[in-house]
Order: C-alpha cells, then structure tokens, then sequence
C-alpha cells in the first residue's frame, strides 16, 4: 500500500544528501526514512502544484541573423523554421520565438568600444557596466539572482550558476572593460558577480554532495564510488513505501543519477591536456565540446526534477569567446569567424555553430519534455521557463536590437499555462526586461519594474 512522503524527503549517506523527483505520492509529510542514516529537511506540506523552474542559458558572439529569423506567416502559430532553428522542429510545440526584444545598455551609450563585455554583463542585469578594468566593477543585480532573493529559501540551492568555458575574473578583456564582465552573467549585487561551475564533477557534487561531510565526500569521489551506493539503505525503504508507478520514476532516475557519473568519470579520465596561457580547465572537461554542454544541461536538469534549485544560468561560453568547434569541421575561433565581413565561407562556418548552439539546446527541452512529474499529467518542461538568447544579435554588427531569443516551456500547467508553438514579433526596441518581468511573474516571484522594463511581456 504506498504511503504519502514528504516533498522534502532526503536520502543520505556519508558524504551525500540526495533530493528526489516529484512523486505522485508526495501529497502531504508523512513520510520519514526508517533507517538510521536517514533524514527530511524541514516538512513544508505537500505543495499545491509542482513549482515553476526559471533557467536563462547564454550564447556568446551574437548570431548570423538571416539564417536564424523564422519566417512569419499570416498568424503567430503560423511560420516557418529558419535553417539554423531546423534542430527544434521535434519541440517546436514545446516553446515560442521572440523577436524585436532590445538590450539598450549593451550599446555603448558613451562608453566606445567593448560591445562583447557589455553584452553579457547586461543580458540578465539590464544595466549598463562600468568601463572599467580595475577593481572598481559595477554592474547591476540579475534577474537569475533577483528571483533567488524571492524563491531561493524554498530549495537546497538558491540558485546554480554553469558554464563551459574558464574566464579570468580579473584584467582586460575587451577595450578597457574588465574580465568579470565578459565571464559572467549572474550578479548578486552591482560588484559581485557569481562565478560560474565549468566542472562538470564539481557541479555533481554541488547537488548531490553533504557539505558537512567534505572529507567522506573527498574519499568516495578518490575511490570513484557512486552516491547511489552510499543511499542504498534508504532507497529500499522508500521503495517500499512508493506505488508502482513512482517505483518506475526511481529506477528512471537513479538510472539517470548513475549514467551522468560514469560519464564524468570518463571525462576525468580521458581528457587531453590542455595548453592554455590562462588558468587550466579542470582535468574532468570533456574534450566534446558538444559532451560538455550536454553534461552540464543534465545537470540543470536533475536540480530542477529534485527541486534542489529552481533558478538556473548557464553559459556555453564567455563572451568574446574564439573558441573553436573540431567535432563540427571547425578549426577556427568562434570570436573571429564572428567577423565574418561577409566573407562566404566564414558565413557559413558561423551559421553551423548557431546551429550546433541550437541542437544542444533542442535536445536538453526534449529531455525535460519527457520528464514528468507528480502524477505524470505534465511534464517537467510544462512547469519551466527556459530562455536561450544572447546579448547581441547579429555577431558580424555588434548590434543589440532584435535579439535572437527563444523561450521554451509553459510556466506551469493548467488553464493559466503560456500557449506555445508561436513565434512572437514584438514593437521595435521592446525591451528584453519586459520579458524577464513576465518570467518573474509566472515563477511566483512578481515585481513591478525591473532595469529599463515598460511592463511585463504579453505571453
């Protein structure tokens, strides 16, 4: 016969504090794990609903716009994929398009030169940076970081910060503007900004470690041990208290637990020394890049289905990045091709890493599509908000309106759902914030301005 748990319920071991997916039997906190091991956080009641999920994933460089802009037809559901979208026609349903959306600081407004460091500075802040390369920072507070302040005493984590790519926090890193600014885009405050995870094992371990077991920790991960091993104990005795169909989601998800850290461990083991002037990546980067940014999306994943957090950031690159892309055929530098001039040849190289940026992403919406939650009526994409965009819109202009923005879940199930599968053509120079205002709203964490917003986006 299952037995209501507790939302809240935790699986522990030495060195680990597993969170669990949403259950179908997580109605109220009845449940308590009998072994000795075991412990809950603080009950909270069951939840009315399973929450909604804020994530803003960051492309660097800018776009080549004629390949990225789906064509309209004679209403919102009716367009066409641009050939760089082409990878999301299986999730289209799944997400809208937005375009005409504008981030007015990113320009130089006075300022000069430095159009890559003011994009990523200001795409979550909606402020205008601080030329400089000093110590003398000062940005904005993010939205990722204002919606923690709001809902980040609910979970675990206030919020994760990922990423893919090392960037100093400190120097020049375009034309007077400081490292810190092209290397992040969360701000917890105008001059602290919140450093990213690139390691993949250190991100795990973010979600899944004990911090008040550092050294049990340090020992399993030496000996390459699974967290599944050392929660074996209170696993069987939740297993005994679940139904037959949240008995299938722990298997899926402990399946899923397990496969992320073996390719870890893979990663660790296999990957190229790097010979880099700057700081060295950790020794765990997947030589892929494409594996790296899968890895860290499933991640973002399983804190979301285990409501360890709910607000997320992740940059697949700083921007500025010459990054190069072998797996796709290509050699050179993502920051250079950028600057395409019109030259054919790099044109077309700068349309396959837009379209490489957009796989990865279509694969991560389609994974979130097929996971459900509670009792399986929606899905865990169904109670998200998850934004891919950038803060430059065409690479070769270095301009800052008409942003190449997609946005993909529903914001919760239900009748006050977002109706999807639309492309969205907003009034030139709407801003980006009146967006981020509308996503606040629907996470349950409202506000009545934000940066240079109008007011909330219609959705």
């Amino acid at each position: 016969m299952p037995t209501t748990i507790s939302r809240r319920t935790v699986l522990r071991g030495l060195g680990v504090s597993m969170a669990l997916p949403l259950f179908e039997g997580m109605r109220g906190a009845g449940f308590q794990p009998a072994s000795a091991s075991a412990a809950t956080l603080a009950s909270t009641g069951a939840a009315a609903a399973p929450p909604t999920r804020l994530a803003f994933v960051f492309m660097p460089n800018g776009v080549n716009y004629e390949a990225w802009e789906p064509v309209a037809g004679a209403a919102e559901n009716v367009f066409s994929l641009s050939p760089t979208l082409e990878s999301l026609a299986p999730v289209r349903n799944h997400l809208n398009i937005i375009t005409g959306l504008t981030l007015k600081k990113a320009r130089a407004n006075g300022d000069g030169p430095g159009d890559h460091a003011r994009s990523s500075a200001s795409f979550l802040t909606g402020s205008q940076a601080r030329k400089t390369a000093g110590n003398d920072i000062h940005n904005g507070v993010s939205i990722d970081q204002l919606a923690a302040s709001k809902l980040g005493d609910r979970t675990r984590l206030p919020s994760i910060e990922l990423g893919c790519e090392h960037g100093p926090s400190a120097g020049n890193c375009d034309s007077g503007y400081s490292c810190a600014y092209s290397s992040n885009i969360s701000w917890r405050d105008e001059t602290t900004p919140v450093a990213k995870v690139i390691d993949p094992a250190v991100a795990f371990e973010r979600l899944f470690g004990d911090a008040t077991q550092a050294a049990a920790a340090k020992e399993r991960m030496s000996r390459r041990q699974s967290i599944l091993d050392f929660v074996l104990e209170d696993t069987r005795t939740l297993a005994n208290k679940l139904g037959s169909a949240d008995q299938r989601k722990l298997d899926q998800f402990q399946t899923a637990v397990r496969e992320i850290e073996q390719r870890i461990q893979r990663a660790q083991k296999e990957t190229t020394p790097r010979k880099l002037p700057a700081t060295p990546a950790p020794a765990g980067i997947p030589d892929k890049v494409s594996e790296h940014m899968d890895l860290m999306y499933d991640m973002l994943l399983l804190a979301f289905q285990t409501d360890t957090t709910r607000i997320g950031t992740f940059m697949l690159a700083n921007d500025g990045s010459n990054r190069s892309f072998p797996e796709i055929g290509i050699k050179e530098g993502h920051h250079h091709l950028s600057h395409h001039e019109n030259n054919n040849q790099m044109v077309e190289k700068i349309r396959k890493i837009d379209r490489f940026h957009v796989e990865r992403f279509a694969r991560f919406v389609q994974k979130l599509s097929q996971t459900r939650e509670g009792d399986g009526s929606a899905s865990l994409l169904d109670n998200s908000l998850i934004l891919l965009g950038g803060g430059i819109s065409d690479g070769n202009r270095h301009n800052h309106e008409n942003l190449p923005i997609v946005i993909a879940g529903k914001g919760g199930a239900g009748s006050s759902a977002i109706r999807t599968g639309r492309l969205i053509k907003t009034p030139k120079e709407t801003p980006l914030c009146n967006l981020y205002l509308s996503m606040l709203d629907r996470a349950g964490a409202p506000q009545q301005a934000f940066a240079d917003s109008t007011g909330p986006l219609a959705l």
